[in-house]
């Protein structure tokens, strides 16, 4: 349990963004993440504003664009779902380079792609500036149920002890002589995942008999004890603050 756990996510620096507290980080990010979705969709400008504001704290926090990108590549699917949304949605119809497109498909793409797209980087700029465990602490000090951090900070340790175990059981086949290249020779890999199913479910057995045994009373303990200041919270809640305005104007 003690040993430490690399995640590509975050990005080491020490910004005035990487220095603020994680619960605070977690507010603003909130607030910014609700503000673009009720932003509407026909306020185009808008938006544009909220990913300068974004721009502004990248460059705050020294954060290199291209690594923005690189973790920003998970919302592919919901691109995907934006670009063939005018082909197939229903309602009045208009002429783009000889193609018909759908007028509420296009809003609606959008909608979905530029929301989701801010999301995302609100998302990836906090995990970029802040390490998961002060995520996790920081959702702690906010009295996020302790069920829910525990789990989480235990998936968070955990995982890439799996991703270990899967890589280890796959050199493994293929030292006896499987390497499947055609669907039909997946067998022996399928039967391989119920394996690391119950190898997992096993591990996780012997863990948290450990974790009684060294005390543990159903939450993770809190380290430290952060306090905020007004300046502080100020500072966080500044480009959340300009991005409700900025989604309130987009009403006007």
């Amino acid at each position: 349990m003690g040993a430490g756990h690399a995640h590509t996510l975050h990005h080491a620096g020490d910004s005035v963004v990487h220095r603020l507290p994680a619960h605070v980080k977690i507010v603003a990010a909130f607030v910014m993440v609700v503000a673009v979705v009720a932003t509407p969709r026909e306020a185009f400008w808008v938006f544009g504003a909220h990913l300068l504001l974004l721009v502004a704290i990248w460059v705050a926090a020294r954060l290199p664009v291209a690594a923005i990108a690189a973790r920003s590549l998970i919302e592919a699917p919901f691109v995907v779902l934006a670009v063939l949304l005018p082909f197939f949605a229903a309602g009045p119809r208009t002429e783009f380079l000889g193609l018909s497109l759908s007028v509420d498909g296009l809003l609606a793409g959008w909608n979905i792609l530029v929301k989701g797209t801010l999301g995302v980087l609100v998302s990836v700029t906090l995990g970029m500036t802040t390490p998961v465990r002060d995520l996790l602490a920081g959702l702690t000090r906010l009295r996020v149920p302790g069920m829910v951090t525990t789990i989480a900070t235990l998936m968070v340790r955990y995982l890439e002890v799996i991703a270990a175990e899967a890589r280890r059981m796959r050199l493994a086949r293929v030292a006896r002589g499987h390497d499947p290249r055609f669907l039909w020779q997946i067998g022996p890999t399928i039967r391989g995942i119920g394996t690391l199913f119950l190898r997992s479910y096993e591990r996780g057995e012997r863990v948290h008999l450990a974790m009684l045994a060294r005390g543990y009373t159903g939450a993770m303990p809190l380290l430290g004890d952060v306090t905020t200041s007004r300046r502080t919270w100020t500072v966080a809640l500044v480009p959340a603050a300009a991005a409700v305005l900025l989604a309130t104007a987009g009403y006007a």
